[in-house]
């Protein structure tokens, strides 16, 4: 009978163990994990609710090489056997191009998007392309506009996400007027789909996390100015992998973000104008970049500890990510290189 009653014990044990695992979804938390993809773009967010929300899903081919990081981190790092929302930024290769190959591993439940174009001026072979996406959301993908909400669950913590652009339109412009507004001459329009960006602004009670897809300057000054719509930012997602054609300083330093990531790739991104509007921000506390721009001095990138992948090429990287982490209430988060990486705390405002 004891040995019966020890049997049981263990068993229960080793469920409660195992369930666990699942502990982000439950605990109250809200993580964001910035996958590298080389410079492409792919975030992964896990509400407290449990939901799973993938913006963008980086380049194509390579072997597989950007699916498979995304499906390590979604499957051993998040513990999902699924996607409830896949979103796409614009239509550029190196962010949607691995949506219709996530589909044939994963279960994607809701496709988003600003609305597919029959054809793109910068990629002759757009159509083509379509194909494989048209088919993966079974031609059901849902468009959306500035001002519109995805149908995120919220917890005890009310959690929310606003698209404020999407195809070059904006949220209206209101709010306390930007005082970086009149600083800085307009810039010229973008014909480019960067321009057409879907950009999400997520609210987890007192925390905010922005990210803009390759939004340019066009769109973010009109944004942007004259006044902030947006108020101050607790984590922002550096723009277009942090080049210099976007990021723009009435916007920056307007949000006043207190932690940004970057998701560069080894000559890709983290750009000198872009890194110095960064130091501008006078609330910032740290840079985090996915990697070590191999072109840069290292004075002239984020310190080495907040680099995750320090190294030389593409062939020896380890994919290592950040991790965001949200305390339940949104008064505090963590953020982290890899697992193992020492987490830092940061106060919400």
């Amino acid at each position: 009978m004891r040995r019966l009653l020890a049997i049981c014990v263990l068993s229960v044990w080793a469920i409660c163990a195992s369930r666990s695992v699942f502990a982000d979804q439950r605990d109250g938390r809200l993580d964001i994990y910035f996958i590298d993809v080389e410079g492409g773009a792919a975030t992964l967010m896990i509400t407290p609710a449990g939901e799973s929300l993938l913006i963008d899903s980086g380049y194509p081919d390579y072997g597989g090489r950007d699916r498979d990081r995304i499906l390590k981190v979604l499957r051993d790092v998040a513990k999902q056997d699924h996607l409830d929302h896949a979103a796409v930024s614009h239509w550029h290769l190196d962010h949607y191009g691995n949506h219709a190959a996530l589909a044939s591993e994963i279960k994607i439940h809701n496709f988003w998007d600003r609305g597919i174009p029959e054809t793109l001026a910068e990629d002759k072979n757009f159509e083509k392309k379509m194909v494989d996406y048209r088919a993966a959301s079974q031609n059901k993908s849902k468009t959306v506009k500035a001002g519109d909400m995805l149908p995120l669950k919220s917890s005890k913590t009310p959690l929310s996400m606003k698209i404020v652009t999407a195809s070059r339109e904006v949220i209206p412009n209101v709010g306390e007027p930007n005082p970086f507004a009149k600083d800085f001459k307009p810039p010229e329009d973008d014909p480019s789909d960067n321009a057409a960006s879907v950009s999400f602004l997520t609210k987890f009670g007192k925390f905010s996390f922005l990210c803009c897809g390759d939004l340019t300057h066009a769109i973010e000054t009109k944004l942007m100015t004259p006044n902030n719509p947006l108020g101050k930012v607790e984590l922002f997602m550096v723009t277009h992998h942090g080049l210099g054609s976007s990021n723009h300083p009435a916007l920056v330093l307007a949000i006043a973000p207190r932690v940004c990531v970057m998701c560069n790739g080894p000559t890709k991104g983290c750009e000198p104008t872009t890194n110095a509007t960064l130091r501008q921000i006078k609330s910032l506390q740290a840079i985090y970049q996915l990697h070590r721009n191999v072109k840069l001095k290292a004075d002239e990138q984020t310190p080495a500890e907040f680099i995750a992948n320090n190294v030389d090429d593409t062939v020896s990287c380890q994919a290592v990510f950040v991790k965001a982490s949200v305390a339940p209430g949104g008064e505090s988060y963590t953020v982290q290189i890899g697992l193992d990486g020492k987490p830092r705390t940061f106060q919400t405002r």
